[in-house]
């Protein structure tokens, strides 16, 4: 069989993790009778090399949400006239009209429709948010399976699009990226980083609810600081203006493009993760922390509810008041939680495990 998988956002933050993850571990996998093409943006493709002799790279430099995914993409695809083909992302040739699976990380963009999340004009912003929900109702009606990280993802495209999706549609668990497992930590930060610090890891979308954090933050009396690691965009300037209006400038630092190295670190010498999020498909950046022993506070949402349980310190993502009040506490009263069990559900050797079982059932549908 010719499972086609769509890596074109390999080098991608959230996404990428999950590709990379995926490859990684298909690439140990011996599948006698299936061949895997792996179509990869032109600068990805250059700099991966796959030991399996299973995994067949093929060029697509081809954008994500461009023309040249819905023309020239959807030809090669036929052109290569696949059994199976594995959409990894929402984006898709929404005129291929043989058999997929597609992965939906989650649906903020669709539940948290704010016009804060586009640099565009306003018109702009809403053609696009058209064409969001045209390419996602598509992609929810004419696959074959869909592929959620979470019970909650899975929930809200029940809800939203009906209960027919629900037996189509499977969570299937991440975990720690590979990357991290084998990275060794950066001992050097020490002497940058001496005072007691927390950390908050990821992008700085509005839904991320950082700002919210900052503000909370600024109310801590405490001799200690946050240190956000994430992407250095047009959402982090915002950010900083933010920081610079509250004079927190000392208190709230960025560390921007952390590699894994230095990730290893803030994870294993941070007093905890604060994670104030309203909106996430999975969290791995909680289930990363809880791989390092790090305590969690984090928001009382359904996601981080399924994932860990009680073995996080919850607040309303709404108050700051709550928000502030569980970070005194923390400071009062540190906590340690025990992740043994939390870890043994997530892992991507599973995901890829149970991916492999989706394509044969629908091969086989």
């Amino acid at each position: 069989m010719k499972i086609g998988i769509d890596a074109r956002l390999y080098s991608q933050t959230g996404v990428g993790v999950y590709i990379n993850n995926l490859l990684y571990y298909f690439d140990q996998v011996q599948q006698e009778n299936d061949t895997f093409f792996i179509y990869l943006l032109k600068r990805d493709f250059r700099k991966i090399n796959f030991k399996n002799k299973n995994l067949v790279k093929i060029e697509a430099d081809y954008l994500w949400h461009s023309l040249s995914e819905q023309v020239d993409f959807l030809n090669l695809l036929y052109h290569n006239n696949l059994d199976l083909m594995h959409f990894t992302y929402f984006s898709y040739p929404i005129f291929y009209k043989k058999r997929f699976v597609i992965t939906l990380h989650d649906l903020t963009p669709l539940l948290f429709k704010t016009g804060r999340t586009s640099t565009k004009n306003k018109l702009l912003y809403q053609f696009k948010y058209l064409v969001f929900k045209t390419v996602l109702k598509s992609a929810v009606s004419r696959s074959s399976a869909i592929i959620t990280p979470s019970e909650t993802v899975k929930r809200q495209i029940v809800n939203y699009y009906g209960n027919e999706y629900g037996k189509k549609t499977f969570p299937v668990y991440e975990g720690v990226n590979n990357q991290l497992f084998r990275a060794k930590e950066d001992q050097e930060l020490k002497k940058k980083f001496s005072k007691p610090f927390f950390i908050y890891v990821g992008n700085f979308y509005p839904h991320k609810n950082v700002e919210k954090l900052i503000k909370s933050f600024s109310k801590i009396k405490e001799e200690v600081q946050l240190i956000l690691l994430g992407p250095n965009d047009y959402f982090q300037s915002k950010i900083v203006q933010l920081i610079n209006q509250l004079y927190m400038e000392n208190k709230i630092v960025f560390y921007c493009n952390p590699t894994y190295a230095e990730l290893t670190f803030f994870y294993k010498n941070s007093l905890a993760l604060i994670h104030p999020s309203m909106s996430e498909g999975f969290g791995l950046p909680l289930i990363e922390a809880a791989y390092f022993n790090c305590p969690i506070i984090a928001s009382d949402i359904p996601i981080f509810q399924e994932l860990l349980g009680d073995t996080y310190l919850s607040f309303n993502p709404l108050s700051e008041d709550d928000m502030v009040d569980k970070i005194n506490y923390f400071l009062q009263c540190p906590l340690k939680f025990d992740y043994k069990a939390i870890l043994k559900k997530y892992s991507f050797k599973k995901m890829t495990e149970k991916t492999l079982e989706i394509y044969s059932a629908c091969l086989n549908n």
